[in-house]
């Protein structure tokens, strides 16, 4: 591989750790958008796994109340991985540019969320039927950009838990999510063991990204990162939704 590459996937997942350090959030979001001008989605998405897997179980790992969660919101886990099993499976795997449109479309929507503070109120009586309608939609949208916050998080983000229990709930979420993406890949001969070993040093950076991001944290404006993570996500996004009219 050219060095110019590795400094690029190497770079990506620094600062993709980073906002997630700082944020809480955003290094699949991230990784994805910034992966996907050097390479196709789906080579992306092999290479997330392992950062993924890591960074969300350490983030599930260090709340309380794990087991109320589980059931809770198990009917979500299970729809989404179901989702993005079956989307990897019916979805064309030669989308080739439209990927990388349907990434873009994902990124947009996601920022434009974050950037209205727009918030999901979902009432409790509506959970057993909004819950697997949210999980598969969410799968769907994972298997075809490899991006899995869309429409899971605006949901948790209503259910009205408490900060440390959403944090929880997000890395639960995403485990399952990440999961879920490796299994699809490997059912569709994507995810094999060379991935696997380039997924699992890429962790590297993005371990280094994330302590860098919560050792800024307590130091800097959140709202304000925030707002300027969800800018850039949104340019980001843009730049893939037109890529193919670019060439």
């Amino acid at each position: 591989m050219e060095t110019s590459f590795l400094l690029a996937v190497g770079a990506s997942f620094i600062l993709a750790g980073f906002v997630k350090g700082v944020v809480g959030l955003g290094l699949p979001t991230v990784a994805m958008g910034l992966l996907s001008l050097v390479m196709p989605p789906v080579q992306a998405a092999a290479l997330l796994i392992v950062p993924s897997m890591v960074t969300n179980v350490w983030q599930l790992a260090t709340g309380p109340g794990l087991a109320a969660l589980l059931r809770r919101l198990w009917p979500l886990l299970a729809w989404t991985m179901a989702g993005t099993v079956l989307g990897g499976a019916l979805l064309p795997q030669d989308s080739g540019a439209w990927a990388v449109v349907a990434l873009g479309v994902a990124l947009m929507a996601y920022a434009v969320a974050g950037l209205c503070s727009w918030r999901l109120v979902v009432a409790p009586r509506h959970e057993p039927w909004l819950a697997p309608l949210i999980g598969a939609s969410t799968g769907l949208v994972t298997a075809a950009t490899g991006v899995f916050v869309i429409p899971a998080v605006p949901y948790l983000q209503g259910l009205g838990l408490q900060r440390d229990a959403l944090v929880q709930a997000l890395g639960l979420a995403f485990s399952a999510s990440t999961v879920a993406l490796a299994a699809s890949l490997a059912l569709q001969g994507n995810f094999h063991l060379g991935d696997a070993q380039a997924s699992g040093i890429a962790l590297l950076p993005a371990l280094g990204g994330m302590l860098a991001g919560q050792w800024l944290r307590g130091r800097i404006s959140a709202a304000l990162f925030r707002k300027c993570f969800f800018i850039g996500l949104f340019a980001l996004g843009l730049h893939s939704a037109i890529k193919p009219w670019l060439a």
